[in-house]
């Protein structure tokens, strides 16, 4: 008998290996040819919506080094604030991941030094809201690192989210 393996993940791999039969004599033998196993570290993300929107909370695991922005759309996140206005232009709209528009913006309210630094363009955008990311240049896990996080989606859509804040988004004339 033979278990496939290939291009499963490290639990699944481990999974199908203990799901052989044992020997039933002392003759038989198991013999495990092993190309590469290498469990990679996961972060948990807990996905908090808008109390308007009355979504319930959503936990994703997603790997370390993976973009927050393509993981949460790929597993149908809810993303694009319709509230925000693009920091390059004021305007409204998407931007597709160049960092310009803040239509993904979430705010880490727990484990945010999971995520990647944040560079220049980045912090001068969120200067007013510092626990505020660009989900299109977040990545989790950075360095290798596991653990949990929290995420609330769409952060002006909170009740604890000031009108004097909504220029940390909005161009530096």
């Amino acid at each position: 008998e033979s278990v496939e393996t290939e291009c499963l993940g490290y639990d699944k791999t481990v999974e199908a290996i203990m799901s052989m039969p044992a020997p039933e004599t002392d003759d038989e033998r198991i013999i495990l040819t092993l190309k590469r196993l290498r469990r990679k570290p996961k972060v948990t993300v807990k996905l908090q919506y808008p109390p308007s929107q009355q979504e319930p909370d959503v936990t994703l695991e997603l790997f370390s080094g993976e973009n927050l922005r393509r993981a949460m759309l790929t597993r149908g996140v809810k993303l694009n604030d319709s509230l925000s206005l693009r920091f390059d232009s004021g305007g409204r709209g998407d931007c597709g991941a160049e960092g310009t528009c803040g239509t993904c913006v979430v705010n880490i309210t727990e484990g945010g030094d999971l995520l990647n630094p944040q560079k220049t363009q980045e912090a001068q955008m969120l200067v007013k809201n510092p626990r505020w990311r660009l989900a299109c240049k977040a990545i989790v896990g950075f360095g290798d690192q596991e653990g949990s996080m929290t995420v609330r989606v769409n952060p002006r859509q909170w009740g604890d989210y000031k009108k004097s804040d909504k220029t940390a988004t909005t161009r530096n004339r």
